[in-house]
């Protein structure tokens, strides 16, 4: 059984405010290209080499962001200190958002590719694990149907990658 992180969580309030603000009427937010999670290049002056901040990639390791929201995570070298790292992502296909699409990803999560990555089976790991979904908001926007696997060790930051751990 996957256990609700508060990250996910946090995500989850965010697109309830941000969802009760379209309804009210308010403008919406346009987000600047670049202006969410950051890729680190081998450089310590790590510049944005991607403008989707709503796919995190398979391979990013992040720190959490100020917000505590997945999407305001950067994105640091696998071998700095870092909290999460993307071991997986699904892109969902169909014509209109379906919660039920992104149930079944989340599922996935925890299955077979978990387990390939990280050497034991998810009942068998210390290390836990929280998707960054797509919603019905960002279903047409770039990025928007990608469901991103994140793991992460509810110990703390880790340094190298959780790949092969058998944790």
């Amino acid at each position: 059984m996957m256990t609700l992180h508060p990250r996910y969580a946090l995500l989850l309030a965010g697109c309830a405010v941000a969802l009760s603000a379209a309804l009210a009427g308010c403008s919406a937010v346009e987000t600047a290209p670049g202006s969410g999670s950051t890729r680190a290049s081998e450089s310590a002056n790590a510049t944005p080499t991607s403008e989707d901040p709503l796919a995190p990639e398979t391979g990013d390791c992040r720190n959490e962001g100020s917000s505590g929201l997945p999407s305001d995570a950067e994105v640091v070298p696998c071998t700095e200190p870092h909290d999460e790292e993307v071991f997986h992502t699904i892109t969902l296909t169909g014509s209109t958002f379906s919660q039920e699409m992104v149930d079944s990803a989340i599922t996935e999560c925890v299955g077979d590719p978990f387990t390939a990555f990280v050497g034991v089976s998810k009942a068998e790991s210390s290390l836990d694990v929280y998707p960054f979904t797509p919603t019905s908001e960002t279903w047409d926007q770039a990025g928007g149907r990608v469901v991103s696997c994140v793991l992460f060790d509810p110990a703390g930051p880790v340094e190298g990658s959780l790949e092969g751990s058998a944790r």
